[in-house]
């Protein structure tokens, strides 16, 4: 089974990849990420994925335009509903360019993280597996989490803080500052 798998950054494929290997499953990284906030972190989560793609000898497309525009976009007066449109983005291009590829199936390496929507995650890739004719392949990836953690520091790649939106972004630094600390 060819499998496109979304990954969001580097860190967070480790685990992944080498879950889905052990079940026979070969994938491609796919890094599409127009959510991710300011440039320069899209820079550096690029930089980080390609690093894990190498390491891991994993072939690996990567849309390189910063599509903060697009993302915007989508989520523009519907902040609340801002993860699913997100999702619905980020997934909705894998599932066209596995499509487009003659893949037979898709994932992310969204559900490797613990702070993700893993049932939203779920359902809009099966939805977008109905839709184009695919499978999605639902795994729980997050009981690898501290060893995937590990590993990329032990790489000495690059681990964000958040997860890439400029919202998310403004949630860490009020978090900060209600603790009476510093942006």
């Amino acid at each position: 089974m060819k499998l496109l798998l979304h990954c969001c950054c580097g860190p967070c494929s480790f685990y992944p990849v080498k879950a889905l290997r052990e079940e026979g499953l070969e994938a491609v990284a796919y890094f599409y990420n127009p959510n991710i906030h300011p440039f320069r972190e899209f820079r550096r989560r690029l930089q980080a994925m390609r690093q894990m793609a190498e390491e891991l000898k994993l072939s690996l497309i990567a849309e390189t335009n910063y599509g903060l525009r697009e993302y915007l976009r989508r989520v523009i007066f519907q902040e609340e509903q801002r993860c699913w449109a997100c999702y619905l983005l980020r997934l909705e291009a894998t599932a066209q360019k596995a499509k487009e590829l003659r893949f037979s199936a898709f994932s992310t390496t969204l559900l490797y993280s613990r702070y993700q929507r893993h049932n939203l995650i779920q359902r809009i890739g099966q939805d977008l597996a109905y839709r184009y004719g695919l499978t999605f392949i639902y795994r729980d990836f997050r009981q690898g989490w501290p060893a995937g953690q590990r590993q990329a520091r032990k790489m000495g790649i690059y681990l964000q803080s958040y997860c890439g939106c400029i919202f998310s972004e403004q949630e860490r630094y009020d978090k900060k500052l209600k603790k009476g600390g510093q942006a």
